[in-house]
């Protein structure tokens, strides 16, 4: 049977359609595991950060910067920063596993008797209970806490918060708000001459609460991470805590945010501690305050994921 050329022309792009697609086919058969091993992998190094523009950031090692008092532990007379000040990102954030992980420091620190302002990065890796800044013990007169029973609130438990005690009318809670888990947060707490604590989220007030009474000198040991060395163990990290001997205003807190996780004192007139965090538990503030490791505290580099720059 003679077949007409222009049945022969209709039948070539469908022959060489079914090729293509048999190709592409054989293609996938071939290369597809590899394709989808590769974007595992991709997405991997993703969410661990190696994608991640800071990564690639400058970094501050361990002990870069530090206040040097000539004179003197608590001494104010020409103090100064020394060293790369310049706000970098730091090499190292401590890491604690809600379990047997806390820092700890004896009572040498010095408080005055009415103000005082406490500031720290976290970020928590689990709902249940946290611990940034425990100085006790229990609910004796002038300590402080800035803790939770949960990160976030409404959980019918603790919300975070900052409470003081002190030794003429009790205990004052003000809150932080809600907070989100894998995210990290600048937190401030002070308490000025009047008796108004005051919380800070990200540089941004969140709450004020009136307390009755002052709060007196307090020379009990302090914590990073834990209430007590024992309950509300922290799991998550915690970098660059500092305490001051004054109520700093809010336009000091929001500049403290703007330096950012790596960001140094901002008045060392009136800085009693400064633990960075970044590599170990030592005090630059030159007042001598260093921590005491207890337990599995790891110091990690890889720590970007939920840090936006502010």
């Amino acid at each position: 049977m003679k077949v007409s050329k222009k049945e022969i022309f209709k039948k070539k792009p469908l022959r060489k359609a079914s090729a293509k697609a048999q190709s592409a086919m054989e293609y996938l058969m071939t290369y597809g595991w590899a394709i989808l091993i590769i974007s595992v992998v991709l997405a991997a190094l993703f969410q661990l950060g190696v994608f991640n523009p800071m990564t690639f950031a400058p970094k501050a090692p361990p002990g870069s910067c530090q206040v040097f008092r000539p004179n003197g532990p608590y001494t104010t007379s020409f103090i100064n920063l020394e060293g790369v000040c310049s706000g970098e990102l730091p090499q190292y954030v401590t890491q604690f596993n809600g379990q047997n992980s806390y820092i700890t420091v004896g009572n040498s620190l010095s408080l005055s008797p009415s103000t005082f302002t406490l500031v720290g990065w976290i970020k928590f890796s689990q709902n249940k209970n946290w611990m940034l800044i425990d100085r006790g013990p229990g609910n004796n007169p002038n300590v402080y806490y800035m803790y939770g029973d949960y990160v976030t609130t409404g959980s019918g438990h603790h919300p975070p918060d900052c409470t003081i005690f002190n030794s003429t009318s009790g205990r004052y809670d003000t809150f932080f708000g809600t907070l989100t888990l894998g995210q990290w947060y600048f937190l401030a707490c002070t308490l000025n001459s009047t008796g108004t604590i005051s919380t800070y989220v990200n540089g941004v007030l969140k709450n004020k609460n009136q307390m009755k009474g002052f709060f007196g000198a307090s020379t009990y040991p302090l914590w990073i991470g834990a209430y007590q060395g024992g309950n509300y163990l922290t799991n998550g990290s915690i970098a660059n805590v500092q305490i001051y001997n004054t109520s700093l205003s809010a336009n000091e807190i929001q500049a403290l945010y703007l330096e950012g996780i790596g960001g140094a004192p901002i008045d060392l007139q009136n800085l009693v501690d400064w633990w960075p965090l970044n590599g170990n538990a030592n005090d630059y503030s030159g007042n001598g305050n260093n921590g005491q490791i207890i337990g599995n505290v790891n110091f990690v580099s890889n720590w970007y994921s939920g840090y936006t720059p502010p």
